[in-house]
């Protein structure tokens, strides 16, 4: 037969009906039962009190609690939670001080309210990284889809998020029914009305933005270029190169698109525009100690031209017009470019090495000539896309080639 394992009630209890026997020595009674005489004599004084209930665990809640949290206070924590899911103690605290409330408790009171509350969502686990980012609001916007998902009345929606470098100001956040590049082209168009040019765009390898790695060009990239936009494409298969565009995909898909099923793309850009507000205006974003990224960005001074201006040269270039199958010539030799700037010239800028020549639109270099190669090998090594920097005076010539262009005569 096994043992009978006493419950802590049934010792407690036995441990007092000993010590009220005549005669009984509370001091071995303790020694017996492994308990301090001074816990002893508690549930013995409990015991002649109130009886068997007397031994039961009393809360150790204090009686009074001044510095408590006032339920009014709680409820506007609640309030503020319940309509952003996705904030935490953080960014709650900083909203509340934003709104001037009084006696505002501290991120972490915050957050075990939340639990308390059962609004506490499961810890997603972070990573330590290392922050970059430009030193001006404009010098680099990025820009990316968002993944696609279903509509309840048919069709799909692409999200189009444009992002500055500097202030994480959200630029565009438009509803897309495709990712064409005169889809991109108008929202951009929109967006340089509103905000002004910036001096460059970051964007992934993929349409509508690239091509391929031998020749990223595609209308949409000239005609940046021909605003005077910069280009920079990331590097292929590294996602962390638009860390910030990701993130605020990321920051999306946890407040407004988890969970929601949108019947279509007018509804998506109703609540796309009244998060937009919140999250450039309302939302304390940690990367920038807590403050909104509205309060960081500021327009550009570089307006939108409704007519696109002449692509302008240094007077070193020699200049050479892309025939329609993406070809100049020069020095007797056709050079391979992209069907992208077909009808449009192309600067050849000398290196300072013979034979070596750098091709510019503007105040892109769109990569090099080798006429020392062999004629059956005769092609430009693409420089690394780190190489790339954008200028702070706007010259062209502290830009360094970036892409690089693919040389070798039309078959």
């Amino acid at each position: 037969m096994p043992w009978k394992v006493k419950t802590m009630m049934e010792s407690r209890r036995e441990l007092v009906e000993l010590a009220l026997v005549a005669g009984s020595n509370m001091s071995e009674l303790c020694r017996r039962f492994g308990v301090a005489r001074k816990t002893a004599y508690k549930w013995l004084r409990r015991y002649r009190a109130v009886g068997v209930s007397g031994l039961e665990d009393q809360s150790r809640r204090p009686k009074s609690s001044p510095h408590r949290t006032s339920a009014a206070v709680e409820d506007q924590v609640v309030q503020l939670r319940t309509a952003h899911r996705a904030w935490g103690g953080r960014k709650l605290r900083r909203r509340l001080l934003d709104w001037g409330v009084a006696q505002v408790p501290s991120a972490s009171t915050i957050t075990e309210i939340l639990r308390r509350r059962g609004l506490l969502s499961e810890a997603v686990g972070s990573h330590a990284f290392q922050r970059f980012e430009r030193e001006r609001p404009n010098e680099l916007w990025q820009m990316d889809f968002k993944g696609h998902f279903g509509l309840s009345a048919g069709g799909r929606c692409h999200p189009l998020t444009v992002l500055d470098d500097h202030s994480r100001y959200a630029l565009v956040l438009q509803a897309c029914g495709n990712e064409q590049g005169a889809t991109v082209q108008e929202q951009l168009r929109q967006a340089f009305r509103s905000y002004g040019l910036p001096q460059a765009m970051l964007m992934d390898n993929g349409s509508p933005w690239g091509d391929d790695r031998e020749s990223p060009w595609t209308p949409l990239t000239v005609w940046l270029l021909r605003l005077g936009v910069q280009v920079v494409h990331g590097r292929p298969y590294h996602p962390q190169t638009q860390g910030k565009e990701e993130r605020f995909h990321r920051t999306l898909l946890a407040e407004v698109l988890q969970g929601r099923v949108f019947r279509d793309l007018r509804e998506c850009q109703t609540r796309f525009d009244e998060w937009r507000v919140i999250y450039n205006h309302e939302r304390p974003h940690e990367a920038l100690d807590l403050a909104v990224p509205g309060s960081r960005y500021e327009v550009s001074w570089r307006s939108y031209p409704e007519q696109l201006p002449e692509v302008e040269f240094s007077p070193t270039d020699v200049i050479r017009k892309v025939q329609s199958a993406g070809w100049f010539s020069f020095h007797g030799q056709e050079w391979k470019i992209s069907k992208a700037f077909r009808g449009e010239r192309v600067g050849v800028r000398p290196t300072g090495q013979d034979g070596l020549w750098e091709v510019w639109f503007g105040r892109q270099c769109l990569g090099q000539i080798d006429e020392r190669a062999e004629a059956e090998t005769r092609r430009v090594v693409r420089r690394p896309q780190g190489e790339f920097e954008v200028p702070s005076g706007g010259g062209t010539d502290s830009v360094r080639c970036a892409h690089s262009v693919r040389s070798s005569p039309i078959q």
